[in-house]
């Protein structure tokens, strides 16, 4: 049997991410070893564009992941987690992110084919440009109001030891007057 006559037989001949039934076809989940059915999925025209060419990815499309995502096959979820990860910063594929759960194997997949993986290095710099590294003392260059709090954190404060927000690139967090905060990094200097 081909596989993409076991592909539509496990897929009912529907595309395994949103559910179309025109212009199917075979994709193959990279990093692939041996392109059996296990590591292809039945995708539509669309999606396959839309996973190939992330320039041309309509966010809206992909909320078809959210039954998606819930696939036994393996390479389904791997695609599932992919693109909620490369469309995260729409906000909700953050949230079906944080619910999905992948067999640590399955992640290892995921991960290990991601673009946004090694793209995504994020990369924190002060208000000069300089890189910043967690650990670092930075520098206010403006007042800032604390926000929740009656604090104002003076221009010219020293902040020790700050820490990187992971998924921002704009933010760091440190201590000013005995209080952790966060704080936009174009009100910093190294």
């Amino acid at each position: 049997m081909s596989i993409e006559k076991e592909l539509q037989t496990r897929s009912e001949s529907k595309c395994e991410l949103c559910g179309a039934t025109d212009e199917l076809g075979v994709y193959e989940v990279p990093p692939t070893s041996d392109g059996s059915a296990d590591q292809c999925i039945l995708a539509c025209e669309i999606c396959r564009g839309q996973i190939e060419n992330p320039d041309t990815v309509d966010a809206n499309h992909w909320r078809c992941l959210n039954d998606s995502m819930w696939s036994q096959v393996p390479a389904v979820q791997v695609m599932a987690w992919r693109m909620l990860t490369r469309l995260r910063a729409e906000g909700w594929p953050q949230d079906l992110l944080d619910m999905m759960y992948l067999e640590d194997e399955t992640r290892a997949w995921a991960e290990a084919g991601s673009a946004e993986a090694v793209e995504e290095k994020i990369i924190h710099r002060d208000s000069n440009g300089a890189v910043l590294e967690a650990g670092d003392t930075v520098t206010l260059t403006k007042d800032l109001d604390v926000k929740g709090s009656t604090i104002t954190a003076k221009r010219g404060t020293a902040v020790r030891n700050i820490r990187l927000v992971q998924d921002n690139a704009e933010q760091i967090e440190g201590r000013v007057d005995g209080q952790q905060i966060v704080i936009l990094t174009k009100f910093v200097k190294k």
